[in-house]
């Protein structure tokens, strides 16, 4: 973890998102994305990404309390995982941890969103429209569901929502490489800009 506030650790022995809301900063989660990511079989950069698309709300656990009591269909942990697509996941994939573990175990929270973009990558097609890659798609059908993910591989255009998604996405590309590429990160897993194919 960087020296940047931070809250007492979480069940995995990761110390959970800063109270302050300003403070929190998905690179102090690299080591986590970058071990999560391998075991999922998924590019750390296209998790990280997503992390950092996913920051625009608090994550410290009695903040996201807060907002689940403001708006009871709010999403959870450091990637904002909804109760169904998290549900799909613990099926999937033989998870023994509840929804509600998103939101106090930040590791398991990175996990979680791994496993998901893994079964995301699996149901899109190897061919798609040239106009995304395919790390774009999958960061769409993290958004939208993969349904969604799949009409615009064939070329369906996306909504202003998911138009808004894919463009912090690419803007937070850089970022989520220097955050991977820093001393949490260790300077292996960057990867490549994946081309359009």
């Amino acid at each position: 973890m960087s020296g940047r506030e931070g809250g007492s650790a979480g069940p995995g022995g990761v110390r959970k998102p800063p109270l302050r809301p300003g403070a929190y900063d998905p690179a102090d989660y690299a080591p986590q994305v970058v071990r999560c990511a391998a075991e999922a079989g998924v590019s750390p950069l296209l998790v990280m990404t997503v992390l950092h698309n996913e920051a625009y709300k608090p994550h410290h656990p009695l903040l996201e309390r807060l907002w689940q009591w403001w708006k009871p269909g709010a999403s959870f942990g450091l990637a904002n995982m909804h109760r169904a697509t998290f549900e799909r996941v613990r099926r999937t994939h033989g998870l023994s941890e509840r929804w509600r573990d998103l939101r106090d175990d930040p590791a398991f929270a990175v996990r979680a969103a791994a496993l998901h973009l893994k079964d995301l990558d699996h149901a899109l097609p190897e061919r798609h429209v040239r106009r995304y890659t395919r790390d774009e798609l999958l960061a769409l059908g993290y958004n939208t569901g993969e349904r969604n993910m799949r009409a615009f591989a064939r070329g369906v255009p996306p909504g202003p929502m998911a138009r808004s998604y894919l463009r912090r996405f690419r803007a937070h590309r850089d970022r989520a490489a220097r955050a991977l590429a820093g001393p949490a990160g260790d300077g292996r897993t960057t990867a490549p800009a994946e081309p359009a194919s």
